[in-house]
């Protein structure tokens, strides 16, 4: 790929201790692995879609990238240097070049706050000098760019729909012009038609600005729409990793195939026909993860030698997967 890489996180872990139930004080605390050893690259200008089920990491991972999570392990290099060895005020200035959208709108809004403080709060913080009028005009064209009025400025979260409060949280992180935004499941709260909207102006304002995108979502059209490649997540661990149109045209992990025999088909009658993959069992604790391949315990081609050894991506840079199974077929 030509163009430039902005973005390479190499073995990134995220482990939390929790601390033991037993009275006991000699008992020994539990760890969590929450991320347990994931690596992606991102291009300019590229959009990454992260997908898995609920508790597989997704939002961990990225919170990780970004900082807001410390890394037990690994590395998160941007733009050639690594963020998790850097002091804080070297890592703050990394932080108006990456930024994020978070999944509930209204939540991650400050009530007490108008709109045009929301919006202006990064401005202020990064660029004390700027004036007051400055700030000001900067606030007007963002909302302008992401569709709200001018004249709502002053107006607060609670007056707003959940697709203009996720507008208002869009120009939050595009005031300080960044090269990265990190879309934790942004549209999984708004209505359908509403999600759509959100995509497009996404989408819009990606080509429009250059940015690239770490998009993570459940719903595996909303990827396929606005995704370059996709990383598909289980247990904390990457287990495929392609483009989209191989990916989607071809799923070779028995986890993706799971999922996407779950995507519907607009088609009635072949909706019908369709044969669903469903998954066996309970999904495992992160605290007590399966030997071997996380993923065994609920997989129909699971054999012995799953259980020995955790297997790695493996494949072309156009489609990889991590499966004792496709590597050996």
């Amino acid at each position: 790929m030509s163009a430039q890489q902005l973005l390479d996180v190499k073995g990134l872990k995220v482990h939390f201790t929790i601390a033991a139930k037993s009275a006991w004080p000699w008992s020994k605390p539990s760890i969590l692995k929450a991320v347990d050893g994931v690596d992606i690259t991102l291009y300019e200008g590229e959009t990454l879609g992260v997908v898995g089920e609920s508790g597989c990491g997704k939002s961990t991972f990225a919170r990780a990238i970004i900082g807001l999570v410390q890394a037990t392990e690994g590395e998160v290099v941007w733009l050639g240097q690594d963020v998790t060895k850097m002091r804080e005020v070297a890592r703050r200035d990394t932080r108006k070049s990456m930024q994020m959208i978070f999944q509930d709108p209204l939540a991650s809004l400050n009530p007490r706050m108008t709109v045009g403080d929301i919006i202006a709060e990064p401005l202020q913080t990064f660029y004390p000098q700027l004036s007051k009028q400055e700030v000001r005009d900067e606030v007007k064209a963002m909302m302008d760019k992401v569709g709200l009025l001018p004249n709502v400025i002053n107006r607060y979260p609670h007056e707003f729909s959940g697709g203009q409060c996720q507008r208002i949280g869009i120009a939050r992180a595009l005031i300080l012009k960044p090269k990265m935004i990190i879309c934790d499941e942004p549209v999984s709260a708004l209505d359908v038609s509403i999600q759509a909207q959100v995509v497009n102006l996404l989408k819009s304002l990606q080509k429009e600005l250059g940015l690239s995108l770490i998009f993570i979502a459940h719903d595996l059209s909303v990827v396929k729409h606005i995704s370059d490649r996709v990383l598909v997540m289980y247990l904390g661990n990457a287990v495929e990793m392609g483009t989209s149109q191989a990916l989607f045209a071809k799923p070779m992990h028995p986890y993706t195939q799971a999922l996407m025999s779950a995507v519907p088909i607009p088609d009635p009658q072949l909706e019908r026909n369709k044969r669903i993959q469903m998954l066996e069992g309970e999904l495992p604790s992160p605290m007590n993860p399966p030997s071997g391949c996380v993923f065994r315990t609920r997989c129909i081609k699971a054999t012995p030698e799953c259980a020995q050894q955790k297997p790695q991506l493996q494949g072309t840079s156009e489609h990889q997967v991590a499966c004792w199974q496709v590597a050996l077929s």
